[in-house]
């Protein structure tokens, strides 16, 4: 991708946007900043960008091959966010979005309700599709080292 070339997310140029949060130059200020970041992985093909924003306890129950089949065989179009929540509490945030992409059938729309939570500065996306056996007495997949049911459970 050249330097004037548009960041998938739609926010502006590659280079000063998505890019320096992929290469670990920067880190997302702000949960609606990481989300959009994430499209662009998705439509750049990022994937150890996409697990390793992934809250740190669900990192091992994602499925690589499958996240790259997904962002490998579609066209991503569009990103609309509908609405970013900053502050739900101290560490959580929301961000719905329209992901629009084409399957090289037809044009879809993903539309979803993220949640993400800062740890140690940094947020991290909470994905509610993983199957895991997560006990409401155990540690936080966040890591913040809080219960899960304290933490992170309202939000998956």
């Amino acid at each position: 991708m050249t330097s004037l070339q548009h960041c998938p997310c739609g926010q502006g140029q590659y280079t000063d946007c998505c890019q320096p949060l992929h290469l670990k130059q920067q880190i997302a200020q702000n949960a609606e900043q990481l989300m959009r970041s994430r499209y662009s992985a998705f439509a750049l093909q990022q994937i150890d960008y996409l697990l390793q924003t992934t809250a740190l306890g669900q990192q091992a129950a994602l499925d690589r091959a499958a996240i790259a089949d997904w962002s490998q065989s579609n066209q991503w179009l569009k990103l609309e966010v509908v609405q970013h929540q900053p502050k739900l509490d101290k560490t959580h945030a929301l961000v719905e979005f329209k992901a629009h992409y084409h399957d090289g059938k037809q044009a879809h729309i993903h539309h979803e309700i993220s949640h993400f939570v800062l740890h140690q500065q940094q947020w991290y996306f909470l994905d509610p599709t993983l199957e895991m056996q997560i006990t409401m007495k155990q540690p936080c997949v966040c890591g913040s080292g809080k219960k899960f049911k304290q933490c992170c459970a309202q939000f998956i």
